[in-house]
């Protein structure tokens, strides 16, 4: 299976960077420990593939709207607007 995702890097408030991927995946369950166990392994194989990931969130369709599941702060910058552009895709 292919899992679309973004990994994106952007101005953090600190003035630094941030690395962060946003996934396109949901849990088999909506459970947030289920959405922890697939961001936490999503996140394990993008580092894994060798790209920096200070950051990470789940997106997922959910009564035809886009919603977000993972890092809080990553959570609320993708809220606001953030329109999903898939840059790598992960085999499972």
């Amino acid at each position: 299976m292919q899992i679309n995702f973004a990994h994106l890097r952007e101005r953090a408030t600190n003035g630094g960077e941030i690395n962060f991927a946003v996934f396109e995946a949901r849990a088999n369950t909506n459970t947030d420990t289920a959405r922890s166990d697939v961001l936490g392994n999503l996140t394990m194989r993008a580092r894994q593939s060798g790209l920096r990931v200070d950051q990470s969130a789940l997106a997922f369709s959910e009564n035809g709207r886009i919603k977000f599941f993972g890092n809080k702060n990553l959570v609320d910058y993708l809220a606001r607007g953030w329109t999903p552009r898939w840059t790598h895709t992960l085999s499972i």
